[in-house]
């Protein structure tokens, strides 16, 4: 099939400078770009899917994590738990680490749709053995593999960039925060909804049953099933890496020999070092920060809302802590979906962040007053408060990754965004090990005179917000040139 239909519409393209070739499947997608002005709807639903399906497994243990820590007998006191589920959390993002550029790499030479295929296929099969394990250290190896071997996030980033006309590109990426956002917290409600069946459900899942005997199994499966789904719409992603074989004379408008097209009309330098190139590397580190936040915070709400009153917490049921989350994932996706788009292009997407990461720290500053609260007053501030949260933590996401993307052309962005997935994911490895200690920690010291307990926890992670608040100025963060 002819990927230019008309002489009229060749000519008009050609007077772009942009020349494409029958057989590249990234010049189809430019073609499409360059003739069809609308959003790309279904491309942007096949996006979100995927990201929701990586998203979903990589927080949905926290709510029963605290359990199943418990259950493996591993910790000595009740006190030493959380270091234990801390190290189980961190395990997926040592993996991620240690491959991610790696696969931004091996998606820049080979393209974006093997890496999005492969790494749903593995999310399907270690989600599952996870559910399935029997003792801590098949549980973080499960983990580590489920880290090491998805390495679909960073190209996805890239994909959604590259799939779309630049004036939806921010669009495109809030999409991917949106998805990423209500898997965060979709994932762990399924895992505090579905976790220990047996005993919620005793009717549906009777004693001696396959539920009973691996009472954390059915939440992991229920994900892997969505994760088989979407391996079959990866089938329909177009791919958008460029892969030109042969001479110009094989492309249209070869009458034009002399018009040669830069993948992304940039005119950028292919060799030019990513590590040199700071307005990536300045906005890589803030979202790093940031990150590392949102992982010690999502860890610590877990177990802060299902420790005992006497220790500090709130003595939720893991079906309680579902209900909080699933309300926040509700009405995260309403406000990227409504308000966000409306507020970015006003305010512009870095304004947003910083604005974001003050309420934030305000909020946090709340949290240990909330547990003071009892009865309706607690579930009806304790889900604000959460919604508040997700939607701050998305909203700083969000234009972090526009940045990013920004920052560099078509044909480094798989290796850019794998570089910041190293990054993010060193963090956030440190996210549910230090919270987790944090978190011990101020269980140990709840009769402290100075900032007993929770309110410890809550101020050390408001110390992480404000640092990453302040790196989102000059000079640190360098603003990146615009790029196609």
């Amino acid at each position: 099939m002819s990927v230019v239909k008309s002489r009229s519409e060749t000519e008009a393209l050609l007077k772009k400078n942009k020349v494409y070739y029958e057989n590249c499947p990234g010049c189809k997608v430019d073609y499409r770009k360059d003739t069809q002005t609308g959003i790309p709807y279904k491309e942007f639903f096949f996006v979100w899917i995927v990201v929701l399906g990586t998203a979903l497994p990589i927080s949905s243990l926290f709510p029963f994590l605290y359990f199943m820590i418990r259950d493996f007998h591993i910790a000595k006191r009740v006190e030493d738990i959380g270091y234990y589920a801390g190290y189980v959390g961190s395990a997926y993002m040592f993996g991620r680490a240690l491959t991610s550029y790696f696969w931004g790499v091996f998606a820049d030479r080979y393209g974006r749709k093997p890496v999005i295929v492969f790494g749903t296929m593995i999310v399907l099969i270690f989600n599952t053995l996870f559910g399935l394990s029997t003792n801590f250290w098949m549980a973080i190896s499960m983990r580590f593999l489920l880290g090491c071997l998805n390495g679909l996030l960073g190209p996805i980033k890239a994909y959604a960039i590259e799939v779309c006309r630049h004036d939806h590109q921010a669009l495109a990426l809030s999409l991917i925060s949106t998805a990423w956002g209500v898997g965060l917290v979709i994932g762990p409600a399924l895992g505090g909804f579905l976790a220990q069946p047996a005993e919620k459900y005793p009717n549906l899942f009777p004693q001696g049953s396959l539920f009973a005997r691996f009472p954390y199994l059915l939440p992991c499966l229920c994900i892997s099933a969505f994760s088989a789904i979407v391996l079959v719409v990866c089938c329909w992603l177009p791919e958008t890496l460029h892969k030109h074989a042969g001479s110009n004379e094989e492309s249209y408008g070869n009458d034009e020999k002399d018009i040669m097209q830069d993948t992304d009309g940039t005119g950028s330098d292919s060799n030019e070092s990513l590590f040199k190139n700071w307005p990536l590397m300045s906005s890589i580190i803030v979202y790093c920060v940031f990150s590392l936040h949102d992982m010690a915070y999502t860890e610590i709400f877990s177990l802060w809302a299902v420790s005992p009153k006497q220790y500090g917490g709130l003595s939720f049921t893991t079906e309680n802590v579902g209900e909080i989350l699933s309300i926040s994932g509700f009405g995260l996706l309403l406000f990227q979906l409504t308000i966000y788009p409306t507020v970015e292009r006003i305010l512009g997407h870095l304004t947003v962040s910083r604005i974001s990461a003050v309420l934030a720290i305000l909020l946090l500053s709340c949290y240990p007053s909330i547990a003071q609260l009892s009865g309706l007053s607690l579930t009806i501030v304790l889900n604000c408060a959460s919604i508040l949260k997700n939607v701050f933590s998305l909203s700083i996401i969000t234009g972090l990754f526009i940045l990013q993307n920004n920052a560099v052309s078509q044909h480094q962005r798989g290796a850019a965004n794998g570089i910041s997935m190293t990054g993010m994911s060193l963090f956030k490895a440190f996210g549910p090990a230090g919270g987790g200690a944090l978190f011990s920690w101020g269980q140990s010291r709840r009769n402290a005179s100075f900032l007993p307990g929770s309110e410890m926890v809550f101020v050390v992670l408001n110390m992480v917000e404000v640092v990453g608040l302040l790196m989102t100025f000059k000079p640190f963060l360098a603003l990146p040139q615009q790029r196609g």
